[in-house]
């Protein structure tokens, strides 16, 4: 009993004793955004811009709210749906590729953390040589241009003629609904330094980049809406920029899309097609606005459904 008493005494004398600790706060942060894998001999880098909510029972089309609600239910969701906005960067080994930069300062507080992120990966906005956009919606190009300075320096910015030419065109802004006047507005503000400065060239669709990386048209949801292909050593990636954006309603039911889509028809038409080859094929998929880091693999399933199967977590960034 002296024994204790002593020992006691002498911690509490050390401070190592106390009657209670005052409760840790709340760190209320997420670390950096970034994810990556090897596709054969190249490395990709998923760089998370953020998340936002969308109020996605008033933006899906072709169904209904209380249909999207139920879909929502099923995946423990509720509107309106945080969603992952994720970038790509492909280091070949000749060549760093950005495919789509974020949304900068254009959506809000919860958004603009791509520059963040890539330098938490180790990487510099300096050294990215190319930046492909899969279209120029605002939280696509959002983070190319800060005070109408470029981000990336020293950067040439590819995107289809097609999207540049609709998005770019004064006239198109002048003819605008008051509604997406800001799509437009948006886009100049962000690719303008670049073409000022001579860093813009658009391509014409289909067409091979650099070696190992093409563009795939996949127009519908924008007038120059692309894929990019991937391949290194037989293994292959497609990245589908917006051809979905609710993973919970649009894998279960391919034919539901969105109010940001131009041509409705043709982004359906776009992703059917883009579900039912993955599937059959295998191949590796990464889309913008699937939860982070948005890697995976497709598989059928009944009535027209599909399953979309996450990377599996490495440490190493190795994957079979």
């Amino acid at each position: 009993m002296k024994i204790r008493t002593a020992l006691a005494a002498t911690l509490l004398g050390l401070g190592l004793l106390s009657q209670a600790h005052a409760a840790a706060p709340l760190a209320k942060t997420q670390a950096p955004g970034y994810y990556r894998m090897m596709l054969g001999d190249f490395e990709v880098t998923v760089i998370n811009d953020g998340t936002v909510g969308l109020p996605i029972t008033k933006l899906l089309t072709a169904t209904t709210p209380e249909a999207t609600e139920r879909a929502l239910a099923r995946s423990f969701l509720k509107d309106p749906v945080e969603t992952s906005v994720n970038a790509f960067l492909v280091n070949t080994g000749a060549k760093l590729v950005l495919i789509d930069a974020g949304a900068g300062s254009l959506f809000g507080p919860t958004l603009g953390k791509l520059v963040a992120t890539l330098k938490a990966s180790g990487y510099q906005p300096e050294q990215v040589d190319e930046i492909y956009i899969t279209h120029l919606h605002a939280d696509h190009v959002g983070g190319l241009g800060q005070s109408e300075q470029r981000v990336f320096p020293n950067a040439v910015i590819r995107a289809d003629k097609r999207d540049a030419d609709f998005w770019l065109s004064q006239a198109n802004l002048d003819a605008a609904a008051p509604e997406n006047k800001g799509f437009f507005q948006g886009a100049m503000a962000s690719m303008n330094p670049y073409v000022k400065a001579g860093k813009f060239k658009p391509f014409e669709a289909n067409t091979e980049l650099v070696p190992g990386v093409r563009s795939q048209a996949s127009v519908g949801h924008t007038p120059g809406h692309n894929f990019y292909v991937v391949e290194s050593k037989g293994e292959k990636l497609v990245l589908w920029g917006d051809v979905m954006h609710a993973a919970a309603v649009q894998f279960m039911s391919p034919t539901i899309t969105i109010a940001f889509d131009v041509d409705a028809k043709s982004a359906a038409e776009q992703r059917l097609k883009a579900y039912a080859e993955a599937a059959e094929k295998g191949y590796w998929v990464g889309a913008t606005h699937v939860a982070f880091p948005g890697l995976g693999r497709l598989r059928a399933a009944e009535g027209g459904a599909y399953v979309f199967v996450p990377v599996n977590y490495s440490n190493g960034g190795s994957q079979p």
